[in-house]
């Protein structure tokens, strides 16, 4: 059984024929992956050892330690934190050995092709047709507020196979080529000004019934790994104290005496342990999965993250009064990632109006929450067993 300690020794055999000082950055990672240090609760072959989940922590305190490059996991959250347990979970080994390595050294990012212009919310309710022909599948429609589609390599995609059987029952779940031709990405310009999302036209874009993941009509259940997985992804990150929003907040209280009021550092301490709740939770929740499937309490991550990230953005706005308001640039870029910390307080507060949305909308969330966590009865579904072709739209 590999404890902390083996995972200590292999960390320093693979320091000691991978030099990170005269190693290239991707060889390094390539070679990480291949010792098992990659994700160390995978499959041994697939960038792991089969561990415990928690012990990730030990391998990567001594590659910081030692001044290893990472992986750029902000660049390509979706590919990691979604498609690559979902592909674990469901892929083929023909599957699994293609795209998990890329996948985690950042070779290839990876998108989501999931919403659509009427199947938000109702995610269920998509559109989005794929037609077998021959050995593969012809797909048509539109996906939105996609994130990264214009530095992505590969998407994870639902799409309708069977019109005739009821929304959940006629979707299937498939791996896209973002170079393929007929996949046309258009940026979508945010109140930040930026475009990190795009909306994605799919014609008779043609994809082989090899990446395919999962059976024919079970997209939906394949779709719920990875939905799971992107609210822990997003609401249950890895966060030291004084992570993430509340950091920021916190320095400018501290630096800035002559901002403070009784009633800002009321709410202050409210947000700063709210977050330290947050944040202990989380590191509660990864300890639980198993096998890097979490279940529907992600959802209550994901809830309290977008909460506390918008009352804690306002609460810095209102701190630091006129300088608050200003913005440090309108420019219209299309960003490799979201950098919330690293702007100013304009843009967190702007960015976070999104929180309660992406992901699951908030509403959605709670009544997740509600039924598959506490319990309590689901609200009446007129829909449920009707065929899809025959829903009111």
């Amino acid at each position: 059984m590999t404890d902390a300690a083996e995972l200590k020794r292999r960390t320093a055999q693979l320091l000691a024929a991978h030099p990170p000082a005269t190693t290239d950055r991707l060889d390094f990672l390539r070679a990480r992956f291949d010792a098992g240090l990659a994700w160390v609760h995978y499959p041994e072959g697939l960038g792991g050892l089969g561990a415990a989940r928690s012990l990730q922590a030990v391998v990567d305190a001594e590659l910081e330690a030692a001044g290893a490059p990472d992986n750029d996991p902000r660049r390509n959250g979706i590919g990691l934190g979604m498609a690559a347990p979902t592909i674990l979970k469901y892929g083929t080994d023909e599957q699994k050995q293609r795209f998990l390595r890329p996948l985690w050294t950042g070779e290839e990012v990876w998108c989501q092709l999931f919403s659509e212009p009427g199947a938000g919310s109702d995610l269920a309710g998509l559109g989005t047709r794929a037609v077998q022909e021959g050995d593969g599948w012809v797909v048509n429609g539109q996906k939105v507020w996609t994130s990264s589609a214009h530095n992505a390599r590969w998407a994870i995609l639902i799409a309708r196979t069977d019109p005739d059987v009821p929304k959940h029952a006629g979707i299937t779940y498939f791996l896209c080529d973002m170079t393929d031709p007929g996949v046309d990405v258009r940026p979508l310009r945010q109140i930040t000004g930026e475009a990190e999302f795009n909306e994605v036209f799919l014609t008779d874009v043609r994809i082989p019934d090899s990446r395919r993941l999962g059976e024919i009509g079970d997209g939906w259940r394949v779709a719920q790994t990875t939905l799971n997985n992107e609210r822990v992804a997003i609401g249950g990150m890895r966060l030291p104290r004084e992570g993430g929003m509340i950091g920021p907040v916190s320095k400018t209280w501290r630096e800035r005496p002559e901002l403070r009021t009784h009633d800002l550092h009321q709410r202050l301490l409210k947000l700063w342990v709210e977050a330290e709740v947050a944040r202990l939770t989380g590191e509660r929740l990864r300890q639980q999965l198993a096998l890097g499937q979490p279940g529907p309490e992600g959802a209550g991550m994901k809830l309290a993250f977008a909460r506390l990230n918008q009352e804690i953005s306002g609460l810095e706005v209102e701190l630091r009064g006129e300088e608050g308001l200003l913005y440090d640039d309108w420019t219209m870029r299309r960003p490799e990632l979201v950098d919330f910390t690293g702007r100013d307080a304009g843009y967190r507060y702007l960015r976070s109006k999104g929180n309660s949305i992406e992901g699951g909308t908030s509403e959605v969330l709670l009544n997740i929450v509600a039924e598959r966590v506490l319990g309590l009865p689901s609200e009446p579904r007129t829909d449920k067993d009707v065929a899809w072709k025959d829903l009111a739209r």
